[in-house]
């Protein structure tokens, strides 16, 4: 890749990430104190991501993958997109919000894999070219959280603006677009099944006790996951801390600094120990969020988000990895988007409708929650989870074998599982 493409990609995935981070982890907050909706409906609005998650690959393998160039479906999707949430702006109860978010999520869930697409195609080493731009999606996201955080917008009540802020820069990134080189459609007169749109070809991956204990596991632990996404910002505000969407960046943060130092863990921990681990800093995290508070355990809210690195990384992208590996060259497309399906789809699609009707049911008043029980319910759950995990997964595979290995020619390896 030359500069100017190198430049337009950071570019475009600085703003993928920043639209979402922009209203997303304050979408809670905004819903309850400004549209005065229910916990439940809280949980009903995040639940969009699931429903957009399951619908993504029909969008991308029926209509991108064989009609339209990439670079052009992610820009009128991204122009819809800003029409429909500076709309949202406009209304003033749940019951009008919630049909535009859930259309704008259906709208946005595609263009995730979209900008991979357009970024790949420009590549001929993706595996060390890809992640210097990806990175420039989790800066847009933590930008998005201290943007809101030093402006105040959550002390205020003007979320509203986040809403504003971000449909103007789906607007840009909708128009950027089109500059973008061109990605044509790579199955351009094929047919495509329904078994190979939601990734159905590496069903028989299931086969393998081990990867199906990991592929149940990875839905379970999306439950406790969705209290995480809907209800941290809402639960900081609550208790009082100051600037909460800004602090929340501290765990995109973190996620960095683990992705860069994760070859180091996983040359000597290996799949199984690195997946446990991140299932444990699941449980860990809402037990500090159970204890912690605004004055002599504000320690335990700030580490619980600093936590979001290990949570993340070492659970969703061993897991990636381990997927890849396990799939071979033949499967593993269909294999990463099955699993995505299953994990971002059915996992926080069931967390959002049980953690909705949990935190309306600890509800001490207008305004208040015992979040101390709240809490301690994911991170049983979490736990519950890693018990039976480590019960049932039987890991024998060489990752972990050679130190000297770096994490590339790793995932060249094939797990022997």
């Amino acid at each position: 890749m030359n500069l100017t493409v190198k430049v337009k990609l950071s570019f475009m995935m600085f703003l993928e990430f920043f639209i979402w981070g922009a209203w997303f982890v304050t979408m809670g907050t905004y819903l309850t104190k400004t549209l005065k909706a229910t916990d439940f409906q809280n949980a009903e609005a995040y639940a969009t991501q699931s429903f957009g998650a399951i619908l993504a690959p029909f969008i991308i393998g029926l209509i991108a993958d064989k009609f339209f160039s990439a670079q052009k479906i992610l820009g009128v999707l991204h122009l819809v997109g800003a029409a429909a949430l500076y709309y949202a702006t406009t209304l003033t109860d749940f019951n009008a919000f919630y049909p535009i978010i859930f259309i704008y999520m259906v709208i946005y869930m595609p263009t995730l894999a979209l900008v991979n697409s357009v970024s790949f195609k420009q590549m001929t080493n993706p595996s060390k070219e890809f992640p210097p731009i990806r990175v420039l999606g989790t800066l847009g996201w933590i930008v998005a959280g201290l943007t809101i955080g030093w402006l105040g917008w959550e002390k205020a009540g003007t979320l509203i603006l986040t809403f504003k802020m971000a449909a103007v820069a789906s607007l840009i990134l909708g128009l950027f677009s089109f500059t973008l080189p061109d990605t044509p459609p790579v199955k351009k007169g094929q047919k495509t099944s329904f078994r190979e749109i939601v990734g159905l070809d590496s069903i028989g991956m299931l086969k393998n006790t081990s990867y199906l204990v990991f592929f149940l596991g990875s839905i379970a632990i999306c439950i406790p996951l969705a209290f995480y996404y809907n209800f941290t910002n809402p639960f900081l505000n609550e208790v009082g801390m100051q600037g909460a969407a800004g602090k929340q960046a501290f765990g995109q943060v973190s996620e960095l600094v683990f992705m860069a130092i994760m070859p180091f863990f996983f040359v000597r921990l290996g799949v199984k120990k690195m997946l446990a681990f991140g299932m444990l800093a699941w449980a860990l995290r809402y037990v500090f969020f159970a204890y912690g508070n605004i004055d002599t355990n504000y320690w335990m809210l700030i580490l619980g988000i600093v936590m979001h690195g290990i949570c993340y990384d070492f659970f969703f992208v061993t897991g990636q990895i381990y997927t890849d590996n396990l799939a071979g060259e033949r499967f593993k497309s269909a294999a990463q988007g099955f699993i995505t399906l299953a994990t971002y789809g059915v996992g926080m699609l069931i967390g959002s409708y049980i953690s909705g009707p949990i935190v309306d049911s600890y509800k001490t008043g207008a305004n208040s929650h015992n979040w101390q029980h709240i809490w301690l319910i994911p991170a049983g759950i979490a736990a519950g989870v890693l018990v039976l995990f480590l019960l049932f997964f039987r890991d024998r595979n060489n990752m972990a074998a050679d130190p000297s290995l770096n994490l590339d020619e790793q995932k060249d390896m094939r797990l022997d599982v």
